[in-house]
């Protein structure tokens, strides 16, 4: 039985960067609410404990729940997690969706259809299991990277622009500047990514996963590292099926009676970046892996789609990570060309 079941007071939460709109929802009076602001500081965290004391609630008969805000909410999971207290973050459009037509939007509102959200779904909602501290500094660092990449990518992007003005007007200053630019960008990148592999490997459970991904073979450090904060080191997701619905590679069937016969197809819902990452990954390992490689040579000779079967390859490349880290033992090519 789901441990959330055998809770009576309900409380959602809107998360803004400065402050916290809170509302508490008990079963038995469901659809009366009780709204409480404060800070999003500790200060503010100290104000929700006197305002359920005086109330005389327990915090142990409570259940927090909000929408995933980014960095937003850091501060306030963590605080949670060291208190001990049940909570649980959720996706915005999960939790709207969830509750139909609504109309209107305010930050109080938000946090009363949280509360709503909670209460209703309490048999099905996951405590939500706060990463360690080395998780989110790589997590931190891996954002950095990303940012710096992008940066990096539109410079190259100008280089090629003004190369071209370079030709007509002999004006080399700027291309100078915007290589050295490029360069400065690729050497912080290298350190950040040094940083990672420093963080990785003082930790035996972190690397010894990191070494088990990377043995599977279009899997690489940015990959790697990505699908160990996504995963919270593999303990987030029970396999590797429903890491694929969480990166939106995973095909769902898309029919109904004898009317709607769609093609089976992804979700829109889903974690782009870790999306594009593995596209990436499987395009590569397509080339390198001998038995991926046969099997996209075999689809594209069946007229297969390239996207379709570079996302099926996305697919395997998953369930063979989450693969090696069960069993703990890296990836083994297995594969031999049939001779006729």
């Amino acid at each position: 039985m789901n441990k959330f079941t055998k809770k009576k007071v309900f409380i959602g939460i809107d998360i803004s960067k400065d402050q916290l709109d809170l509302v508490l929802l008990k079963e038995e009076h469901f659809g009366t609410y009780e709204d409480k602001k404060v800070p999003n500081s500790f200060n503010g965290f100290d104000g929700i404990v006197k305002w359920l004391e005086k109330k005389k609630i327990n915090l142990e008969d409570c259940l927090f729940c909000m929408e995933h805000t980014g960095t937003y909410g850091l501060l306030l999971f963590a605080w949670l997690s060291q208190m001990g207290i049940d909570f649980v973050v959720e996706p915005g459009l999960k939790i709207k969706r969830s509750l139909g037509i609504t109309r209107g939007k305010n930050d109080k509102l938000d946090a009363r259809r949280i509360a709503d959200y909670a209460i209703l779904n309490k048999a099905k909602l996951e405590p939500f299991i706060m990463p360690s501290s080395l998780l989110i500094q790589i997590k931190q660092l891996l954002t950095y990277r990303d940012q710096l990449t992008r940066i990096s990518t539109s410079l190259k992007n100008s280089l090629k622009s003004h190369s071209q003005y370079q030709r007509v007007s002999g004006l080399k200053s700027i291309t100078e500047e915007i290589k050295g630019q490029i360069h400065d960008l690729r050497q912080r990148i290298n350190s950040i990514e040094k940083q990672v592999v420093s963080l990785i490997e003082s930790d035996e459970e972190l690397k010894k996963n990191y070494k088990l991904a990377t043995s599977v073979k279009g899997i690489g450090f940015v990959i790697a590292t990505f699908m160990i904060v996504t995963t919270n080191n593999f303990t987030g997701f029970e396999n590797g099926r429903k890491y694929a619905c969480y990166s939106g590679i995973a095909p769902f069937e898309h029919t109904s009676g004898t009317s709607i016969k769609g093609k089976t197809r992804v979700s829109n819902l889903a974690n782009k970046k870790i999306k594009a990452l593995l596209s990436n990954g499987a395009n590569s390992a397509s080339s390198w892996d001998p038995e991926l490689k046969a099997y996209y040579k075999r689809k594209t000779e069946e007229g297969k789609d390239h996207k379709l079967i570079i996302n099926a390859i996305c697919c395997k490349l998953v369930n063979r990570v989450f693969a090696v880290v069960k069993r703990q033992a890296p990836y083994v090519i297995t594969y031999q060309q049939k001779i006729a």
